[in-house]
């Protein structure tokens, strides 16, 4: 029974570093920025973040590669080992850096697998690395893998099946992902951050097709109303100053972008409508009009 649990730590801790590595890409990729899933790499200097962002992501990947190579008979000897620890130290460090978030930075999710990853940390996500790194030092040392009896089968399956489900209890992420997919807020409600309105309004076809006339690649104003993002970007075209007005859809995925170019007026250009040093007149108050008291009234006759 031991043995048998030992044999598939390898292959499940390959799956889990290849779906965290996958989901930060994923989000990288998405919002064309490493800045947007620092993580526990926010504890990092300012010139530091992006490059170990960016080196946990590939450690990721090589370790969960190098994993599912040596779990095989590739990976007699050393090397297998070396892996095996590698991958050890890096949960290890992890479920450190995920303690010390949790008193320095509670402001900030982990990161572990992007997006599914903001809720601050707590101490589920700091046991699930231990347990993480429990796993596989008990893989060190553990035969090639081999074809199992039909026996053997079920029985690996059964606790791998059992592995997932203690993980999925220690991680929040699967509290996030059932809400995702079983809930939509309203659009006026939904969190969709300016920086990703931009991002997806410089892949958009509109933008291609105003890029040309635009004088700034910054927007000179740029305001959220219900469903929409609107962003104003100076412009030139024809010999005359205008303006090129975009809304952005909110909307996670696949977003509607409309674009207008309107001409600038004479007091859009100048800024205000008078010339420097000319004020309007202030206004005069008007005279009150002269109150009518009411004669004396009619005495009463009894």
């Amino acid at each position: 029974m031991i043995s048998a649990i030992r044999e598939v730590q390898a292959p499940l801790l390959a799956v889990i570093l290849l779906a965290a590595c996958a989901t930060k890409l994923y989000r990288v990729l998405r919002v064309r920025s490493v800045w947007q899933v620092l993580g526990a790499t926010a504890l990092f200097p300012p010139k530091l973040r992006r490059p170990a962002t960016m080196a946990l992501c590939m450690t990721e990947l090589f370790l969960g590669i190098s994993l599912i190579v040596t779990a095989g008979q590739a990976g007699v000897g050393g090397w297998a080992t070396g892996v095996r620890l590698a991958t050890a130290c890096l949960f290890l460090v992890g479920m450190c850096a995920l303690a010390e978030m949790r008193e320095r930075r509670p402001d900030l999710g982990c990161g572990c697998f992007g997006d599914f990853s903001s809720k601050p940390p707590g101490m589920r996500s700091i046991a699930r690395a231990g347990l993480l790194t429990a796993a596989t030092v008990a893989s060190v040392g553990v035969p090639p893998l081999e074809l199992p009896s039909p026996g053997g089968a079920a029985l690996g399956f059964g606790i791998v099946l059992a592995e997932l489900l203690v993980l999925a209890f220690m991680s929040p992420e699967v509290g996030e992902a059932l809400q995702r997919l079983g809930y939509s807020a309203p659009c006026e409600l939904r969190s969709f951050p300016a920086y990703r309105a931009r991002s997806c309004l410089r892949r958009s076809r509109a933008w291609r097709r105003y890029s040309a006339v635009l004088v700034s690649d910054s927007p000179a104003d740029m305001w959220r109303e219900l469903c929409w993002w609107y962003a104003v970007y100076p412009a030139h075209d024809a010999g005359q100053d205008c303006a090129v007005v975009f809304a952005v859809e909110v909307k996670p995925h696949r977003p509607a972008i409309r674009a207008v170019m309107v001409p600038r007026s004479a007091d859009e250009q100048q800024g205000l409508g008078q010339p420097a040093g000319e004020l309007l007149p202030a206004p005069q108050p008007a005279e009150p009009e002269p109150v009518q008291l009411p004669g004396p009234m009619p005495s009463a006759t009894l």
